[in-house]
């Protein structure tokens, strides 16, 4: 649940909150209240801006997701999965983008400026399989980059997974992890 809230929206509104007490008690003359609002205020409103700098906002969903593929990512989904979609789906901070260290070490991340960018996901069925769909902007690499390392992200997300990488559009990847039927 604290995933799907931003913590550095929620440390601004209660920093500044206390911060504007603070302020206000100050002019008035309440000695209580106006450290309160300094201790307190200042510190947690600098923390809430620099959790807010650092914030990744959680991936959109490309498709509403249907009761169908719910039921089937209960029964089929791998905890892999589970754990790529529950990180990708809530606010993060201190990394550069969603599956920065996964794309490095796919060697899909030379650089910053060339990393691949996770802007969407989807849930479906493929053949009967439950589907977790990673739709990246991937404009400097191509189809061709992706598949040659198409074995070495199974093996990365794995067990029990297969990839199907495909190029919808251009720049444009999905990687499809699908589970493998047991």
């Amino acid at each position: 649940m604290f995933g799907k809230i931003s913590l550095g929206s929620v440390g601004l509104v209660i920093g500044g909150m206390l911060t504007v007490v603070g302020f206000t008690a100050y002019g008035f003359g309440n000695a209580t209240l106006n450290l309160a609002g300094m201790f307190y205020g200042i510190p947690i409103l600098l923390g809430g801006l620099a959790l807010k700098a650092a914030e990744i906002k959680p991936t959109p969903y490309s498709e509403m997701l249907s009761s169908d593929i719910e039921t089937l990512r209960a029964v089929q989904a791998t905890d892999t999965q589970n754990q790529i979609r529950n990180d990708v789906t809530r606010y993060r901070y201190g990394q550069d983008c969603h599956l920065d260290d996964s794309l490095e070490r796919l060697g899909l991340s030379p650089t910053d400026e060339e990393r691949p960018n996770l802007h969407h996901i989807r849930e479906e069925s493929h053949d009967g399989q439950y589907a977790l769909v990673l739709q990246f902007y991937s404009p400097l690499f191509s189809l061709e980059e992706w598949e040659k390392r198409k074995d070495k992200i199974e093996r990365f997300f794995g067990p029990n997974i297969t990839a199907a990488i495909a190029q919808p559009e251009e720049n444009e990847i999905e990687v499809a992890l699908i589970t493998v039927a047991s």
